[in-house]
């Protein structure tokens, strides 16, 4: 298979700099994320991706052919760390995540970065490492907004 081409049933995916006009989505995205339901609720709840923090980090928006949103994620240059990173429940599975983390990879080079920390939800640790994120450690627990501890890495930048 050569770089632009895909498996048969697998669609074009296009990632691009969000801008402010984009807030609304992916607040709507990360909210309806069953990622965060349940017990995590409440580390999301109340939270908005906002104009501000879109003009002020590198966020990027996964999209599909016909524009429909599959994810996003936000690299913070300083200090280096994946704030963010949600793909839209409909395309889990779908390779989005590892997309996006090739893109932040050539983001964070491009910024001259040597890594970037990355404090996982707990049941994306797997992911993480299989994309090549190493543990580091462990970030205690935050009440009343998050009730568990997470796993702390980082991702090199090759």
């Amino acid at each position: 298979m050569t770089p632009n081409s895909r498996p048969a049933g697998a669609e074009e995916v296009r990632i691009r700099r969000a801008t402010a006009r984009d807030a609304k989505r992916l607040t709507k995205l990360m909210r309806r994320s069953r990622a965060y339901e349940g017990p995590y609720a409440p580390m999301i709840a109340g939270y908005r991706v906002g104009p501000d923090y879109i003009e002020t980090h590198r966020v990027f928006l996964a999209l599909g052919e016909d524009e429909r949103l599959l994810g996003f994620y936000a690299l913070v240059l300083s200090p280096p760390e994946l704030d963010l990173m949600f793909v839209a429940d409909a395309a889990q599975g779908l390779g989005i995540g590892r997309r996006m983390i090739e893109h932040l990879l050539g983001e964070a080079r491009d910024a001259g970065l040597a890594a970037v920390r990355i404090v996982a939800h707990p049941p994306a640790e797997g992911f993480y490492l299989s994309v090549g994120a190493k543990r580091i450690g462990t970030v205690s627990a935050n009440p009343p907004a998050v009730m568990w501890d997470r796993p702390e890495m980082v991702l090199p930048i090759g």
